[in-house]
């Protein structure tokens, strides 16, 4: 049984990465939680219309969230009838981010699924920029689904590292998971620089050899200076459908989704991106 958060601002792109981990556990059993953070911010005066004269603004807020995620669910289970699903709503009235991180270990979530953007004005605050802050600070790994973007299976999956990091299997074990019905191949991605290997680099190669074996896979050096066009060049050129990298403090992943290059790269990337989290 797997434990699965989805966090909805009931935008479109939102409800798509939902449509999205309908359609890859599809074969799975799952408890998902399906979460909704309020603000006092993103209240809407038309919404309180419907409240009672009696709630006040924190008490309305809950409960137009709560019908809401109510109505949501009955659609979900109504289109996909998976017998092996099962949902339950979680309306939360807090900081995003600490939110995701308290209903992960309350329900020892395994994996975040959520969209890349939101609908539209400040929306876009919650599923804009800071989804890379929740991939930095979510203590969960993330899968986050670019807009717009349909189911397809992973054929071709790319892993992205330096190498400088020692991975364990339980580094690497959400994404072996997320492949394994999948028969994928594995391009293991390095951006060189044309830099020279360390003895520790070339052990961590070995390691994500072994950890890959039961798949197809090739280490490719990528020699640009760029890291992000040989990165975005890649995925186009070969058809990649899933971008996996492992984070860590103080690692890659902070420089490589640095805040300057988050526009850029982040939100510019039409692929599912898988980040987990070193243990």
């Amino acid at each position: 049984m797997k434990t699965i958060l989805l966090p909805t601002d009931f935008s479109n792109n939102s409800l798509n990465a939902i449509n999205f981990a309908m359609n890859v556990f599809k074969e799975i059993e799952c408890t998902f939680y399906v979460l909704n953070v309020q603000k006092a911010s993103s209240f809407v005066s038309d919404d309180l219309m419907t409240a009672s004269p009696s709630m006040n603004l924190y008490q309305s807020l809950i409960e137009v969230s709560k019908k809401s995620l109510s109505n949501l669910i009955q659609n979900i289970e109504s289109k996909f009838k998976n017998p092996k699903h099962q949902f339950n709503p979680i309306v939360d009235y807090d900081n995003f981010i600490d939110s995701l991180n308290q209903v992960c270990e309350v329900n020892k979530v395994d994996l975040i699924v959520m969209g890349t953007k939101g609908a539209s004005g400040l929306e876009k605050v919650i599923f804009g920029s800071n989804t890379v802050r929740v991939m930095q600070r979510a203590k969960t790994t993330v899968l986050a689904i670019p807009n717009n973007y349909k189911f397809k299976r992973f054929s071709r999956v790319a892993f992205l590292s330096n190498y400088l990091t020692e991975y364990k299997k339980e580094d690497l074990l959400t994404f072996l998971d997320l492949i394994s019905s999948n028969n994928s191949i594995i391009n293991v991605l390095h951006v060189s620089q044309g830099k020279v290997l360390t003895k520790d680099q070339e052990q961590n190669i070995t390691l994500l050899d072994n950890s890959f074996a039961k798949f197809s896979h090739t280490f490719i050096d990528l020699k640009g200076e760029d890291v992000y066009k040989e990165v975005n060049d890649f995925i186009k050129l070969n058809e990649i459908n899933l971008l996996a990298m492992v984070n860590r403090k103080h690692s890659f992943f902070e420089r490589f989704l640095s805040i300057q290059k988050v526009e850029d790269f982040g939100f510019n990337i039409d692929i599912p991106f898988l980040v987990m989290h070193k243990h």
